[in-house]
Formats: C-alpha cells, structure tokens, sequence
C-alpha cells in the first residue's frame, strides 16, 4: 500500500458516542472525511442529526440515534438499531464522558457513580456488545477518548474532577487489558488522551479567568486543542496505518504531561 491508501477508511464503518458536539463531532467528521460510514449517538438526537447532515453532505453515508450509553438497556438499544441499519462495525470510538468539578472533601457518592457509570462501566459494556459483533467478522478498531488528566495528578485550584480522573486512569489500564484478550480475535484497542481542549467540558475552566491563565502557562505550545487536532490520531488508530499497533495510549495534550513539574 502507498501512504494515502494506508489511511483510507473508504468501506468501512464507525460508531462515535458522544459525537454530537466538541471532539467527538471533530472524530466523526474525520472519519467520514477519510472514507468512513458514520453512525454518530449522544444523548441529544438533534445534535447528532446536524453531525449526520455534515457528514452525509460530504459524500459520505451517515445515520443519527439517541442513547445515554451509562444505560445498559440504551447500549443493547444503540447496537441493534446500529446493525440494523449497517452491515458491519469495523470501528468503535468511546468519545461519550462525564466530568463533575467538586473539590475532593466535598465529592458524593452520587457524582462518582455518575461519572463512572458513564466513562467505564457504560464505556466497557458497549465495547463488549461491539467486540461481539466484531469477532464474528473477523475484526475491527476500538478507540477510546481518554485524558491527560490520567497522567497526572492536579490540584483542586486547577481542576477539582477526581472522578474523572480516576475513570480515566482507569481507563488506561482497560485499553491495555482489552487489547491482549481481544488481539486473537483481529480486534485492536488503542486510546487517545487529549489534553485541554476548546469544548464545553472545559467551559469551567475557561470561564475562570485566573485558572484559565494558569492552564495556559502549563502549555508549553502555549495554546488549548482545537477541534482539528484529535481527528488525524483517531485515523491514525483506525486505519491501516496502525496495523501493528494495539494497547496504546496516544497523548495529545501540547507537551503538558512531559513536563517535569
């Protein structure tokens, strides 16, 4: 294969939770614009008609559903409206997340089931139904959206979210144990871990003005993620430019997490 073919993604199929807004609405347009079919779900149908349209306007075939992916009867839901519609999954990207701000002291037992119920539990048992259909075609890519908030410990003042980071963290070691039990089966499972980027999640930050400066001074590109920077390593992950690689964790976070301090 040449390099362009490497990247090709013409013929295949992508589930993007989450996909309505933010990263993963930049995922799925990736997807789409390197050769992918794209089934896009979040919570807010409306949403994911809008990405559907984008995609479809692009030449691309495209179809919209709704699903809380921390509910397991909307996962069973998703994946058989999902197949019903396509042939086959050949890759499955877990965008869909919860972060709940609350200082440590202060964090409920409510709010950790929330944001694991969502960013693990639901994230594994989608992937699993996923994995299952994709055993039984001889293979396929699961990608999840992680964090760089699992690298690395932060403060309460900078970003008070232990749940998600411990979801994330978490996640890290899901992505690596996948990966070796579903490699016999051609499945690959890799991760990408974003840094600060310009989404609604990072509103609590951004809107602080103070704590946005001080995220900034972190960065030693000196900038927060935009949409367009996520999409190329999704591709990457999906494609046949990554044949040889499974259980990793992609950081894509501006240089934050290899500074020393």
């Amino acid at each position: 294969m040449n390099t362009p073919q490497l990247f090709d993604l013409t013929g295949r199929t992508a589930l993007v939770t989450g996909g309505g807004r933010g990263i993963g609405e930049s995922l799925a347009i990736g997807l789409a614009e390197a050769g992918a079919d794209v089934v896009i779900a979040s919570r807010k149908l409306a949403a994911c008609e809008r990405v559907a349209a984008a995609i479809e306007a692009k030449g691309r075939r495209a179809w919209a559903f709704s699903a809380d992916v921390s509910k397991l009867s909307d996962i069973e839901r998703l994946v058989d409206e999902t197949l019903s519609q396509v042939s086959r999954l050949d890759i499955l990207v877990n965008n869909a997340a919860f972060a709940w701000g609350t200082p440590i002291l202060e964090h409920t037992p409510e709010a950790w089931d929330r944001v694991f119920d969502l960013n693990l539990r639901g994230l594994f048992f989608l992937s699993q139904r996923v994995a299952a259909h994709m055993v039984e075609a001889g293979g396929g890519n699961i990608i999840h959206v992680s964090s760089m908030a699992a690298l690395r410990g932060v403060s309460d003042a900078l970003e008070p979210t232990v749940a998600y980071t411990a979801s994330k963290g978490a996640l890290h070691t899901l992505t690596r144990d996948m990966a070796i039990k579903l490699a016999p089966h051609g499945i690959r499972v890799n991760a990408i871990a974003p840094g600060a980027f310009d989404t609604a999640m990072f509103d609590f930050i951004k809107n602080d003005p103070a704590r946005h400066r001080a995220f900034l001074a972190r960065m030693p590109l000196g900038r927060v993620g935009m949409d367009d920077d996520a999409k190329g390593a999704v591709v990457y992950l999906a494609s046949a430019a990554s044949a040889f690689v499974t259980g990793q964790i992609l950081v894509i976070d501006g240089g934050w997490s290899v500074q020393s301090s």
